[in-house]
């Protein structure tokens, strides 16, 4: 009977939160966190072209970007704790959409392109997971783990149809045209749907186990959680698994370059990449519903540790490429789940936003160095082996400091101090 009633309580979570789930989705796909990663590749050469700055200089205003917003993270955090994550995430979408088409008039300055980009990571982070992660873990429990990864594909869907709109905004109007033209996509498409389906779910309609006996969602404070050893645990693993990632990832075609295979090929393992990240959201998602998260997230991790073997050389055969990509994809997906869905379990979701922003931190500000390290090291040494053996026991130690999290607790304290976020009214 138990059996029954849990899947019942399964579908009663679809059921009511469908639609804030579909609305977030969307909001992931259309905000900060996909956006400028598959436009600036783009755009990169013809604005080298046009203005003579060098590609570091260019691929500079992404690491500008990426430590901007993971600085202000626990700030949008905060404020969708205190005022309700919808208005924080719609107004941030709106305004990241019209900050980022406004990148269409990059004046000849690189300083003034730096600045653009600084102010696009100020204010877009509140587009990102940061916000919408907040009302999936309020309308799921019994499904999170699966609603979480869910919501992550968002940024699967863009890679998949933003390179697509871009090249022909370039293609009809030159390299300017892809900013405004993409931003019709936050503006247009997400913030409709968010307006209309986008809320946290009102306290009846919170699934068991999120409420305290007066109704107020429980959890402790950053204070309380910076306080124990779990969150600096989680902390010190997402930076580690990050600086393993991050290079990795945007070097991808390069390291399959040095194996001998053409430009073409390796346009086909960064496909490869994303069906491994679409996969590890989803299959990650679903077991950490189903079993202790730590135990599922620990031989996870393990796999980028093999990836880093395959791909080390150059001599691997196009399978083992095809296989190290794949896995590498598999960890950023489990990743992004674990940071959301641990944050939850540990902490509750009382202050849920600002101590996810605060976790953040270090997954943003190490995923935008890593490919300045992983570049250093090809520039020094002629390839990424020294790199990526390192990459191997970041990768295995960043999920072995999740298994000494424990049990999740089995309650969290109800909030006695900080108002109560705006949608829980």
């Amino acid at each position: 009977m138990s059996g029954q009633n849990a899947a019942m309580d399964g579908r009663l979570e679809f059921k009511g939160g469908g639609k804030p789930l579909a609305a977030a989705l969307l909001g992931v796909a259309c905000g900060a966190s996909p956006l400028p990663f598959n436009v600036l590749p783009l755009v990169m050469g013809p604005i080298n072209q046009e203005f003579g700055w060098d590609f570091a200089a260019i691929s500079a205003g992404m690491t500008i970007f990426g430590i901007i917003a993971s600085l202000m993270a626990p700030v949008y955090g905060g404020l969708a704790d205190r005022f309700g994550v919808r208005p924080v995430a719609l107004i941030s979408l709106f305004v990241f959409g019209v900050v980022f088409g406004s990148l269409y008039f990059v004046p000849a300055s690189l300083m003034g392109y730096w600045l653009l980009w600084g102010l696009l990571g100020a204010i877009g982070i509140g587009s990102t997971p940061v916000t919408w992660s907040r009302a999936i873990s309020l309308w799921f429990n019994r499904n999170r783990g699966l609603a979480l990864g869910i919501m992550l594909l968002g940024t699967s869907l863009a890679a998949l149809v933003v390179p697509q709109i871009a090249q022909r905004a370039i293609a009809a109007g030159g390299w300017r045209m892809a900013f405004p033209v993409v931003a019709l996509l936050p503006i247009f498409v997400a913030l409709p749907i968010g307006l209309r389906w986008f809320r946290e779910p009102r306290p009846h309609e919170r699934p068991p186990g999120l409420s305290g006996a007066d109704g107020k969602v429980a959890g402790i404070c950053l204070a309380e959680a910076v306080r124990g050893y779990r969150f600096w645990l989680l902390l010190s693993s997402i930076l580690m698994i990050s600086l393993a990632y991050g290079g990795a990832h945007i070097h991808i075609a390069q390291i399959v370059g040095l194996h001998g295979f053409s430009a073409q090929v390796a346009a086909s393992v960064l496909g490869v990449v994303a069906i491994g990240i679409l996969s590890g959201r989803l299959i990650v998602g679903f077991l950490f519903d189903r079993f202790w998260a730590p135990g599922i997230a620990f031989p996870a991790l393990l796999l980028p540790a093999l990836a880093c073997w395959l791909l080390m050389g150059t001599q691997a055969s196009l399978t083992m490429v095809m296989m190290g990509a794949f896995l590498l994809g598999f960890a950023a997906g489990a990743e992004s789940d674990v940071i959301a869905y641990l944050a939850a379990k540990y902490f509750g979701m009382a202050h849920y936003g600002r101590i996810y922003g605060v976790l953040y931190m270090p997954f943003g500000i190490g995923s935008a160095i890593s490919p300045i390290i992983y570049g250093a090291v090809r520039d020094q040494t002629g390839g990424y082996d020294p790199m990526l053996m390192v990459s191997m026991f970041l990768f295995a130690g960043g999920g072995a400091l999740l298994l000494p999290l424990g049990r999740y607790p089995q309650t969290h304290p109800a909030p006695v101090s900080d108002a109560q976020p705006a949608g829980a009214h």
